[in-house]
């Protein structure tokens, strides 16, 4: 079996369905995902940080299903607010240099 240098079986890549994939569109998309997924832990990292800073707040007041909608104010803004506290790009460039 001929490994690439990403460890992919190279038959997988010389499928049909991949002809005329290029390493470069490869390596695109290996990019992207790895800032799609510095992304999501930033939202996640923020989301944490709302959670703690907002437990102690009536941000969604005090009636029935008020921590329910505290819940979804904060997935909401953390999920809106990722990649833009410079923490996404940070952890990317960080892992981009490590997996050259």
């Amino acid at each position: 079996m001929e490994l690439s240098n990403n460890f992919v079986d190279i038959n997988t890549i010389k499928q049909p369905a991949l002809q005329g994939t290029t390493e470069a569109s490869l390596k695109n998309k290996d990019d992207k995902a790895l800032k799609d997924v510095c992304n999501k832990f930033e939202a996640f990292f923020m989301n944490q940080i709302l959670e703690v800073s907002l437990k102690s707040t009536d941000v969604a007041g005090k009636a029935t299903g008020s921590k329910i909608i505290q819940g979804m104010y904060t997935d909401a803004l953390s999920t809106t607010s990722a990649g833009t506290l410079g923490i996404s790009d940070m952890l990317y460039k960080f892992l981009d240099e490590k997996r050259k």
